[in-house]
């Protein structure tokens, strides 16, 4: 479910600027009027980046702080670390404002273009770069990668805030189904487009809905995935090393932790501190973030980023039925030149998916690439699907485009 703001549209009802927590009743009706409503103000009870999901159980804060401790953790090569690697610990990059937050980080995938079809250069490391190595591993000295000189292509990945990602989790795949088919009839223009992936556990393709490209389906994966490809760190889901630049002569010769490092706990661990870690805490608006966020629909803003979105019904009822304010479809838009140009799955080098305004004022650096250092900037540089709303804004006066950006940060 999701709602809209400001629609011509007349099932679709003004945008809450509230969380609130949800409803897990045995048999709950399609039909009731209390559906991810709560009496209490739930965002009032998460006014601190990192806090826990206010209606989060006893039991569920346990698990988010033995989450959030095993996220901090600094991990070794006993721990099974590398040989390649970019960080040591989850927490020294997703450390802004709080833990589980974003960073100024900017990783790099590599690639190359032949016969008109991407090829990750996987061969030699790609397509992700692991910067560190562990050093001297037996007769062999395991350095960090570089970009090899046959891609043609590269890009910057920006490290990315978690914070909300358990509701992203928690919403049902015909929730973006809808979404999809929403905008294709009533915003065809701007209509975003699904990324379809393999689901390890279920063994099924599903619908992607985390990374840049929406390559990952649930966020299990997410923290396996993660894991291996930024700690080198194998488990259950993955329990393949990283070649480093390719070379898996020496990896299977010299490894000093073969085999699966981690049973499955620890991604576990992850899975629960992302999963129960609130979204962003909301400032209030004033007559002129009142202003903005009306502009902020008028201009287009709001055809791919949803201001609202509600999940299924869940044994949690920290995350049943419970309506969120993300500002985002959580689906894949063509930005053209402004792509980066890496394929993942079904999502090609200009689709991109569409990045969470939420919590967007503790930002520094914005885009897929971080080549953008203020909002302004960053709406300038949308192009493909997003050049209507990028002109729409560059043409408000002065005062009216201040009044969007008072609204975003509020966010």
């Amino acid at each position: 479910m999701w709602t809209r703001s400001l629609l011509p549209i007349p099932w679709i009802g003004l945008v809450a600027i509230t969380m609130s927590c949800g409803d897990n009743r045995e048999s709950p009706s399609e039909n009731d009027s209390d559906i991810g409503m709560d009496t209490e103000d739930a965002i009032s009870r998460a006014r601190t980046f990192g806090d826990p999901l206010p209606c989060a159980s006893p039991d569920e804060r346990t698990r988010f702080a033995a989450g959030k401790e095993e996220f901090a953790a600094i991990e070794g090569v006993s721990d099974g670390l590398g040989p390649v690697f970019n960080d040591t610990s989850c927490g020294n990059c997703h450390s802004s404002p709080a833990l589980g937050g974003g960073s100024n980080t900017v990783e790099t995938r590599f690639g190359t273009v032949a016969n008109g079809k991407f090829d990750p250069l996987a061969r030699l490391g790609g397509s992700l770069i692991q910067t560190t190595g562990i050093g001297t591993a037996g007769d062999c000295n395991f350095k960090g990668e570089q970009v090899p000189p046959e891609a043609t292509v590269s890009a910057g990945r920006r490290t990315t805030p978690l914070f909300g990602l358990g509701l992203v989790d928690a919403l049902a795949e015909s929730t973006l189904i809808e979404l999809r088919d929403f905008e294709a009839k009533y915003f065809p223009r701007q209509a975003g487009a699904l990324n379809h992936v393999r689901d390890i556990k279920n063994n099924r393709t599903a619908v992607g809905r985390f990374g840049w490209k929406n390559q990952v389906p649930n966020l299990h994966q997410f923290s396996g995935d993660a894991y291996v490809n930024e700690m080198g760190i194998t488990s259950p889901e993955f329990p393949v090393d990283n070649c480093p630049q390719g070379d898996c002569d020496s990896l299977a010769r010299c490894n000093p932790a073969p085999g699966i490092d981690d049973d499955g706990e620890d991604v576990q661990k992850f899975f629960d501190f992302m999963t129960f870690l609130a979204p962003p805490p909301t400032l209030s608006l004033d007559a002129s973030a009142k202003h903005g966020r009306t502009l902020f629909n008028d201009v287009g803003c709001s055809s791919c980023h949803v201001a609202s979105l509600t999940t299924a019904r869940n044994a949690s009822r920290a995350l049943s039925r419970v309506t969120f304010h993300p500002y985002s479809d959580f689906l894949l838009h063509d930005m053209g030149a402004a792509g980066d140009g890496i394929t993942q799955d079904e999502a090609s080098g200009v689709l991109m998916r569409t990045a969470p305004l939420w919590g967007l004022r503790k930002v520094t650096l914005f885009l897929h690439d971080g080549s953008a250092t203020s909002v302004e900037q960053a709406i300038a540089k949308h192009l493909g699907q997003g050049s209507d709303a990028r002109d729409a804004f560059a043409r408000l006066g002065a005062r009216d485009r201040q009044d969007v950006l008072t609204f975003l940060n509020t966010l």
